[in-house]
């Protein structure tokens, strides 16, 4: 069987739809592949904020939680070839920030550096694509406004220059990445 690991930063900016395409995805690819969660500790916050978490552990055989950048021992998975890809969706401003600058001082960040060492493709969401005012939607379902910042969107256009990193902009995007690897 084949595996992906799928990591979660802290933003709560396209979650609940995130999470929607990866349960699509885990019952479309059941039985050829495995999709184990990682959550950063923001994103374990915020998939409990969210309401997700219990949901994520019913659908996903195998959910981690960030002890530390080396625990669980994601990077090395990575690069010993437990994982066809490494999928970081949503990304905060700030994962992607430290990706652009090769800080690996979480979970996240030192499995995407580490797998791209190892020639693992890495695909990622940032939350903060497009400059301008968007609105996203709170826990509560209420819509909020925020600012995406010139120097956000600075660091998605380094990171998409990156040699083995893929940058995708929305949760329907996903599946062309499954589809890629799997057929």
């Amino acid at each position: 069987m084949e595996r992906v690991a799928w990591g979660i930063t802290g933003s709560g900016d396209k979650i609940k739809e995130t999470v929607e395409v990866m349960e699509r995805l885990r019952e479309k690819y059941e039985g050829k592949v495995e999709i184990s969660v990682y959550l950063s500790k923001a994103g374990e916050k915020v998939v409990r904020y969210y309401k997700l978490y219990e949901r994520l552990r019913e659908k996903f055989r195998s959910v981690h939680v960030e002890i530390d950048a080396n625990s669980p021992f994601l990077a090395g998975k990575l690069q010993t070839g437990k994982f066809v890809f490494l999928l970081v969706a949503p990304a905060t401003a700030n994962t992607v920030a430290k990706i652009a600058v090769g800080i690996a001082d979480t979970l996240i960040t030192n499995a995407t550096l580490m797998a791209l060492k190892a020639f693992v493709p890495v695909y990622i969401m940032p939350s903060d694509y497009k400059e301008g005012i968007i609105t996203t939607v709170r826990p509560d379902g209420k819509p909020l406004k925020i600012r995406v910042r010139r120097e956000d969107v600075e660091n998605v256009r380094k990171i998409a220059k990156m040699d083995g990193i893929t940058v995708i902009e929305m949760p329907e995007d996903i599946p062309r990445v499954f589809e890629k690897h799997f057929g």
